[in-house]
């Protein structure tokens, strides 16, 4: 009994809890749900074999079927607790960067357009900071979102605003 309890253990085989064992297969459960709720195209970005795929897509059919939808996702948790998910756990985080890149440059857009809306030295600063853009049209649209402001009107100039100061900004960056 002694030699069973000191001698015949792997250093690799490592007893885990029945609570590790047990987030560990919420954390791959958690894993398919982010898979689950990608769109297509991101989707395609992740590296998975046919079975995974076949499952996904069909996940994606179940959508509007809460509780077949949950037991999927269970069996999309089973599936994923025997293949590497090192290389699917890389590509969720790169496609997460690229996410909050894009959020974080459009929020830059908003503040400068803002900005604008407020700051009477801002219209200098941004041309300062991007000088192939067309100062007039720039101005005219400030001066038209300004009044539309003031005359509680729907905020069309302040979109066409934002369009035209969007490509200058989330370039540079």
């Amino acid at each position: 009994m002694t030699e069973f309890l000191h001698g015949d253990w792997d250093e690799d085989e490592v007893l885990k809890s029945k609570t590790q064992v047990k987030r560990e297969m919420d954390a791959l459960q958690q894993l398919g749900e982010e898979l689950v709720a990608l769109p297509p195209a991101s989707r395609a970005k992740v590296p998975l074999d046919e079975e995974l795929r076949d499952a996904l897509l069909l996940a994606d059919k179940l959508a509007k079927k809460r509780e077949a939808l949950r037991r999927h996702i269970q069996f999309i948790g089973r599936l994923m607790r025997s293949r590497d998910i090192e290389p699917i756990e890389q590509a969720l985080a790169l496609i997460r960067n690229t996410n909050q890149a894009a959020t974080r440059k459009f929020h830059l857009v908003e503040q400068w357009r803002d900005r604008l809306l407020t700051e009477k030295d801002a219209v200098t600063a941004f041309v300062a900071e991007y000088p192939e853009v067309d100062v007039q049209q720039l101005r005219q649209l400030i001066r038209q979102a300004q009044k539309e402001q003031q005359k509680q009107q729907p905020p069309k100039a302040y979109r066409e605003l934002f369009q035209l100061l969007r490509p200058f900004v989330t370039e540079a960056e």
